[in-house]
């Protein structure tokens, strides 16, 4: 095995355990979170605070009776919930999460594949995301769990082509569809939330429609469609489907901290390129994608759910256009030379 190949495997292992983390310790935030919104205790019971609430989730899942009811389509049925998982973990080696460093004489930059086309790369996979759901729908064989489905395709490709055009807005002064670009421009400018709230604001909104959450849960309404698309789903296979949830909200939030909030990067200070610069750089992603999980957390427990209607006419009528506007502006401020180019 040649050294590439060892040091590729390294980083991405480093970043599958941050990952892979998010939801035990999502589950936890999450109803801690909610007790402390509604003013009740929240799980207190199973350690600390709580704190051993997910592994005792976790082991309640694994022995669970796995039941397949019958008449679905059994091969559909089950490649689904593993394909909640695979866009979330694939996407992740796009994401930059430290400065270039230097160990023993080699210079590693600190992101597992560095596509001349990252942020495109990211965003095609990232679509995928969606047939997991539609299977499961569809190869359920129950009424609910096929109008949740159609709900999740209808909303994400909506709310896709808002976040898309607010992500090219970036894009554009940067010059580049690498994220490591988009991080070194905002080491030389100051973040891009700032001359580009507007489309900060539409990729926030945006990203909440792309990972169902509240307000934007239609497709697993449970007053409407008992639990959408996953209502027949049971033991390990829906916690499968929790797990991908979770992760594709860490994944959005790492691709959000890294075009509007600098990345791994802090404003004025430069990290050493050595391993201390390493995690100092992931400590410093992971920090802002925890800060942006909290926002999807607080959100799910303060606002109501929006009518399907709302929705669709929130993302075509207004977040869509929104974004257009956005693109222009940017664009006719880097045509003007308010927006400084990263290679001029």
């Amino acid at each position: 095995m040649n050294s590439d190949l060892i040091v590729t495997l390294i980083k991405y292992a480093v970043m599958f355990a941050v990952f892979i983390n998010v939801a035990p310790i999502m589950v936890w935030v999450e109803r801690r979170g909610a007790g402390l919104i509604q003013d009740r205790p929240g799980p207190n019971r199973v350690g600390p605070i709580g704190l051993f609430q997910p592994l005792a989730d976790a082991l309640k899942f694994m022995f669970k009776e796995d039941v397949t009811p019958a008449l679905v389509d059994k091969p559909l049925y089950l490649i689904a919930p593993v394909l909640a998982l695979m866009p979330a973990f694939t996407t992740l080696v796009l994401i930059p999460f430290g400065p270039t460093i230097t160990v023993g004489g080699r210079t590693t930059p600190l992101v597992v594949t560095n596509a001349d086309t990252g942020v495109l790369l990211f965003l095609a996979i990232s679509s995928l995301g969606v047939y997991s759901l539609v299977m499961a729908g569809y190869a359920s064989n129950n009424k609910f769990s096929l109008i949740g489905s159609i709900r999740a395709s209808a909303q994400l490709i909506s709310y896709e082509l808002a976040l898309t055009v607010s992500v090219l807005a970036v894009l554009i002064p940067v010059n580049s569809f690498r994220l490591t670009d988009v991080v070194a421009y905002q080491q030389r400018y100051g973040w891009n939330c700032l001359p580009q709230i507007l489309g900060c604001l539409v990729f926030l909104i945006a990203a909440f429609a792309e990972t169902n959450r509240l307000p934007f849960d239609l497709p697993e309404a449970e007053s409407e469609l008992i639990a959408g698309f996953h209502t027949e789903y049971g033991a390990m296979r829906f916690a499968l489907f929790f797990q991908g949830e979770y992760s594709n909200m860490a994944a959005l939030s790492a691709l959000g901290a890294t075009l509007f909030f600098g990345g791994w990067s802090l404003p004025f200070i430069h990290y050493p390129h050595n391993l201390l610069g390493a995690v100092l750089g992931l400590l410093t992603l992971v920090a802002k994608i925890a800060i942006a999980m909290a926002v999807f957390v607080w959100v799910r427990w303060t606002f109501p759910r929006f009518r399907y209607d709302q929705l669709m006419r929130l993302g075509w009528k207004f977040l869509l256009p929104l974004a257009i506007v956005n693109l222009i502006l940017v664009a006719a401020l880097t045509v003007a030379g308010v927006l400084k180019p990263l290679n001029p």
